[in-house]
């Protein structure tokens, strides 16, 4: 975790992720990108046609300036004197142009804060940290508020017992050996798909010895759905972050399947740390 990106609107949310990433920084001898959309509203004048409206220039440099004075109090109220801390503020719709500075920076982590969406804006929107979950090709971490980076020694990885995701296991490990903590490894069985508790049992012993697991716990639970299963197993084992993959699905597939991931992420109260199975 050398590099990490973490959006910020300065909102008290993206406030916890920043000093989140911070302490992760602290941890890796790392950098802090911080990144603040300017997000234009787009205006249009009828004098000769329905033509875009130009902003004065000055404005966008009182934006700017206002920008980073936020950045610059941020920075001395929670930076801990951490020197490696950067700040970007393009402009432009925010979930795009975070996607965009994303790939642009190619960073090891993507931190954001949330507070969560439920009922019709959940189903129809979402929140900008849900987009990007869900379309970030490099891991991201979900915070609500920022906690100790020492204190994380239980991470729960929820898992569907797939044997051909060796890159995404790979990042769980460096992920459970960066804050040298157990893994206890959770598989969900529903209704809809539920299958025999033996049959489980033997598929997640040949799970953990498939990829060489090291330091965890197996588990497994029975409940209504996935989300439910993981929330109530991470409350009980009093999980200090939840690992997980995400689809990246996306348009009228993803509005009528959801997203695991994203509901933990929505609900949960313990961090969430997501990685994409979808390949660029």
């Amino acid at each position: 975790m050398k590099k990490i990106v973490v959006p910020c609107d300065f909102s008290d949310p993206s406030i916890e992720a920043f000093k989140f990433a911070v302490k992760l920084a602290k941890k890796s001898e790392g950098k802090v990108i911080v990144v603040h959309v300017i997000d234009l509203p787009i205006f249009y004048e009828s004098t000769f046609g329905m033509q875009p409206y130009t902003f004065d220039p000055s404005f966008i440099k009182e934006l700017e300036k206002y920008a980073k004075e936020k950045f610059e109090s941020l920075k001395s109220t929670y930076g801990e004197g951490h020197r490696d801390l950067l700040f970007v503020n393009p402009f432009g719709a925010v979930t795009p142009m975070l996607q965009q500075e994303i790939d642009l920076q190619k960073p090891d982590i993507v931190v954001m804060g949330t507070h969560g969406v439920s009922g019709l804006k959940e189903y129809l929107v979402g929140s900008n940290t849900e987009k990007i979950v869900r379309h970030a090709h490099v891991p991201v971490v979900a915070v609500r508020t920022c906690i100790p980076i020492e204190k994380i020694k239980n991470i729960v990885f929820a898992t569907t017992l797939d044997l051909n995701q060796t890159a995404l296991i790979k990042k769980v490990k460096e992920l459970q050996s960066f804050f040298s903590a157990m893994l206890h490894v959770i598989v969900i069985n529903t209704p809809e798909d539920f299958k025999r508790d033996k049959d489980l049992q033997e598929a997640l012993e040949n799970y953990v010895q498939h990829y060489h697991l090291e330091h965890y716990t197996l588990n497994k639970r029975t409940d209504i759905n996935e989300m439910e299963g993981i929330l109530s197993f991470a409350k009980e084992v009093k999980a200090d972050l939840i690992a997980m993959a995400t689809h990246g699905r996306r348009g009228l597939f993803h509005l009528l399947t959801g997203s695991i991931a994203e509901d933990v992420v929505n609900h949960g109260t313990a961090p969430v740390w997501t990685c994409s199975l979808r390949e660029r």
